[in-house]
């Protein structure tokens, strides 16, 4: 049986009570292979997704709903690597979880 995480939809009620996504440019630390993602990526205007498991982000591109196409992006690093190779890169929300 394969485990269902947050059934309720409790977390996904929990972040959208407490940001606001519509049409925001997102940078999503750590996003693994996209669980927090799908549950505000429908709102934002674009998601960069970033995460050092190259493994993880794979998962992540293989899941990605057609509707989405264009509007998200996964690239495979840490926030170190990235801050200093995406230095112009401009955003209006950053958020992690699980990822520290």
């Amino acid at each position: 049986m394969a485990i269902v995480k947050d059934p309720e939809e409790n977390e996904k009620s929990i972040l959208h009570a407490l940001v606001d996504f519509s049409d925001r440019r997102v940078l999503e630390v750590g996003c693994g292979a996209g669980r927090l993602t799908w549950r505000y990526a429908d709102q934002a205007a674009h998601v960069t997704g970033i995460d050092p498991s190259a493994e993880e982000l794979e998962k992540a591109r293989l899941d990605l709903p057609a509707r989405l196409a264009g509007r998200v992006d996964f690239i495979p690093a840490a926030i170190t690597d990235f801050a200093h190779s995406h230095t112009g890169a401009k955003f209006d929300l950053a958020i992690f979880a699980w990822s520290l």
